[in-house]
């Protein structure tokens, strides 16, 4: 049995717990309770309170959104030179601006007495002034002036050059725009580790890469962004469940010569990552949908034929010679077997690169990233975005946003069974009884990765269990028990 509870335990070894001593000040909420009491790691069970506590609220703000690396968007949503979009880092609003082909965050608050410096969503300027008292800004957060040049209204007490928008750290990943708070914390690459590996097969996989189909949607849940957060870290077993109708309605069948009708469970098999840092993928095996499709045993296939028979979404077979420029031969022979589908970045990021059988026989793909943005102990906020490859055919493009459209987002069919249950959780979470109960990820691997895996990190094969969202709750548990 490989149990790898056992490698973690080793992370926690100055656990005050542990050890019988007094829980560290940083550590006590207000009425005495340790973060510690709130995770049971020798039973892998969460205090239901995490999912309501307005302290532990705040200093998530400062010790997880203060210090990973969080997504703000793409690229492609801000094209010209002086386009911007306003964000959010936790509650902190940002403006992510492009000036000079670069892109910066800026924290939105003017520094002079504090309003924001945009209230807009997006738009574009060359200059971003302050409403309130005309303090002026470049796009990339520098301090150009205020008004009444003369009267020196910013005072002489401060350099200029000391009166910008604080900025923080930005890396663009496969055109996906990330920053962070933590400018001398670990770089990006450092905090994807081994998922990068995965995480490449989706966003750097094209020559010209992705684009977003649209402004993202948003909308507001009155839940804890947790809820969402890690069920984002490879949940694959609500699926049959809370998603039971995409088998009773949907064309997730395996052949009715098979008996099977549309039950979800084979859909469930295949391979998840965990990550040290909360981040988690399913890959799920394409064998039965290849096989429905060619009529052949895939193993009797080439890596290359099965790409052609099965391109990933946003792909037709004529761009399969792409992958083959910027994927390895280990990670192209993982594409055309169990290809990551479904899972998330911590902390507050899911994607959806999943593969849809439509009514004809035929496979259309849909690519989607979420975030769930913290708004308060029980409020999110939902943002979702939609992606093709900028190559891909147009009349293929149509069908991917149609389908997408109809299945994540505002409008969603999945998202309106994930949006009720995050809600329900999030109020018996304020129960004087219901506070004491515990989330349990008490369902564990004992297996090791598949036969012939090429790919690094942590990997598990079979039926879906709970190993990647509790590797996302002991990467919170270690981030916010962390010395400050």
């Amino acid at each position: 049995m490989i149990n790898w509870q056992i490698d973690y335990r080793a992370i926690f070894t100055s656990h005050t717990r542990s050890k019988g001593m007094k829980p560290k000040s940083h550590n006590l909420l207000a009425d005495g309770t340790s973060i510690s009491d709130l995770i049971d790691i020798e039973m892998r069970e969460v205090k239901l309170r995490t999912l309501s506590d307005q302290q532990l609220y705040d200093l998530e703000q400062q010790r997880i959104f203060g210090k990973t690396w969080l997504m703000l968007g793409h690229e492609s949503e801000i094209p010209n030179e002086g386009d911007f979009v306003q964000r959010f880092m936790g509650e902190d609003s940002v403006i992510v601006s492009r000036h000079k082909g670069e892109i910066y965050v800026s924290l939105n608050v003017c520094p002079h007495r504090g309003m924001k410096i945009t209230t807009h969503d997006a738009g574009n300027a060359k200059v971003h002034k302050c409403i309130y008292h005309g303090w002026a800004f470049r796009p990339n957060g520098q301090f150009l002036a205020s008004p009444v040049a003369d009267q020196c209204m910013h005072g002489t007490i401060r350099d200029k050059e000391d009166l910008g928008l604080q900025q923080a750290r930005v890396t663009l990943y496969g055109g996906l725009i990330f920053a962070t708070w933590n400018i001398d914390g670990p770089s990006f690459d450092e905090f994807l580790g081994d998922a990068k590996w995965y995480y490449d097969m989706l966003f750097c996989r094209s020559d010209k890469g992705m684009e977003v189909a649209g402004p993202p949607q948003r909308f507001i849940i009155r839940a804890n962004w947790k809820a969402a957060g890690e069920q984002s870290a490879a949940d694959g077993f609500h699926t049959l469940t809370l998603h039971r109708w995409l088998g009773e309605v949907g064309n997730y069948k395996k052949g009715e010569e098979e008996g099977e009708g549309g039950d979800l469970t084979p859909e469930m098999f295949g391979a998840e990552v965990s990550s040290p840092h909360g981040h988690a993928l399913r890959c799920i095996d394409l064998g039965r949908k290849i096989r429905r499709l060619t009529g052949k045993n895939p193993d009797e296939l080439s890596t290359e034929e099965k790409l052609k028979v099965l391109p990933p979404p946003g792909m037709n077979p004529e761009m399969v010679e792409q992958l083959k420029k910027n994927l390895s031969p280990e990670q192209l022979q993982v594409m055309a077997w169990m290809p990551p589908q479904v899972g998330g970045m911590f902390p507050n990021v899911l994607f959806g690169f999943v593969y849809i059988p439509q009514a004809d026989g035929s496979v259309v793909g849909s690519m989607t990233l979420h975030t769930y943005v913290p708004k308060g102990p029980d409020k999110l906020e939902f943002t979702n975005w939609i992606f093709v490859e900028k190559d891909t055919p147009p009349e293929l493009r149509e069908k991917m946003v149609m389908q997408t459209i109809q299945l994540f987002g505002t409008s969603g069919m999945v998202e309106q069974d994930d949006s009720d249950t995050w809600p329900h959780m999030t109020l018996t979470a304020k129960g004087a009884q219901g506070r004491h109960s515990t989330l349990k990820y008490q369902a564990i691997y004992e297996t090791d990765k598949p036969d012939g895996w090429p790919g690094p990190g942590i990997v598990n094969e079979g039926f879906t269990k709970d190993d990647t969202q509790w590797h996302w709750w002991l990467y919170w548990y270690e981030l916010m028990t962390a010395e400050q």
